[in-house]
């Protein structure tokens, strides 16, 4: 397909530009210890592209009690407290193999780029990572009212770079994120398993796999 089928691409951050799944999954293991929950890995991968409430709701239905709103959002904070403070060390070092280049090659062709993450610490990320002046567009995760997989978030970075939906590549690694695209209209490329994002237009193994010509 030629590159000229987009006008803007739109990448998800956690796990396709850069990995902070560990240090989530240390921050929520914390947490989840702390209200006598068992956390492990295979937990954890039900929450990949679950915004932080969603996580923390699936975390405490698990807990042998019941919380009210104030006592959720003092864990929540405790939980990205804790999260902060283990990225705090990040650097462009922790950006994964072709993020650059994916992101440098779609300047290249003249599309527009954007960034749809759920996480609220997606700017001071992108600028530990030294690479937030490549994006035309970071949508303010603050701001959504509806998580993936709503495709609130990809429409937002979409309608905030001026582009319609059908002329959006969306590129995300986790299920909920991929549902999100295509509920936009968006063609999907999924990062990763595509055993596992069966419902993506096409996946990669990652951004060192990327080719605009190929979608």
């Amino acid at each position: 397909m030629s590159t000229n089928r987009y006008k803007a691409v739109i990448f998800d951050l956690d796990g396709v530009i850069t990995d902070t799944a560990r240090y989530h999954y240390l921050a929520w293991k914390r947490l989840a210890a702390s209200q006598g929950v068992h956390f492990d890995e295979a937990f954890n991968e039900h929450l990949k592209g679950i915004d932080r409430m969603g996580s923390l709701d699936l975390i405490l239905a698990s807990a042998p009690r019941a919380y009210t709103p104030e006592e959720k959002l003092a864990l929540a904070d405790s939980k990205n407290a804790h999260y902060v403070e283990l990225i705090s060390t990040m650097s462009p070092a922790d950006l994964l193999p072709g993020a650059v280049e994916a992101l440098d090659a779609c300047r290249a062709a003249g599309l527009k780029v954007g960034l749809a993450s759920v996480s609220k610490n997606a700017f001071a990320v992108l600028d530990m990572l030294g690479i937030a002046g490549k994006f035309d567009y970071v949508v303010d995760a603050a701001r959504i009212a509806r998580g993936k997989p709503d495709p609130e978030i990809f429409l937002k970075a979409a309608s905030e770079l001026g582009v319609s939906p059908a002329d959006c590549l969306g590129v995300e690694d986790a299920v909920a994120g991929v549902a999100s695209i295509k509920s936009a209209g968006m063609t999907a490329l999924g990062i990763g398993d595509p055993a596992v994002l069966a419902q993506a237009d096409r996946v990669i193994a990652g951004l060192d796999h990327f080719a605009l010509a190929d979608y």
